[in-house]
């Protein structure tokens, strides 16, 4: 039977970015995978992170910038990018801010993100 979710789970953090899991652990339990819909002000980023999941952005407005051992992709509306698990990475926004679906596999998880500002518990 199909499950229909009619709300997604609002997931605060700092730095005035918006997250809306639709699917995931924090929304339905799911683990799996994630989904969530991002919306980033100009100037937002977040540290350094070597994840345990993959990553595909799909970018709906404005331009993601992923730092990678090897460079930095910019990544504008209608691309999308892939990050693999194990992979040091670092998002952060173009000066117009940037809106973009994730999908994590499996699901994200603050303890399976591994920030680099942040310890694991």
């Amino acid at each position: 039977m199909p499950h229909h979710y009619t709300e997604p789970v609002r997931i605060p953090v700092p730095g005035g970015k918006i997250i809306d899991e639709h699917i995931g652990a924090a929304s339905t339990g799911e683990t799996a995978c994630s989904v969530a819909h991002m919306v980033a002000p100009t100037g937002w980023d977040e540290p350094f992170q070597t994840p345990e999941f993959d990553e595909f952005t799909i970018v709906l407005k404005g331009t993601v910038l992923v730092d990678h051992d090897g460079g930095q992709l910019v990544v504008n509306a209608g691309e999308s990018v892939k990050t693999v698990a194990g992979e040091r990475i670092r998002y952060s926004c173009g000066p117009d801010g940037a809106e973009y679906i994730a999908v994590c596999l499996p699901a994200f998880s603050p303890e399976t993100v591994n920030r680099e500002d942040e310890e694991k518990h």
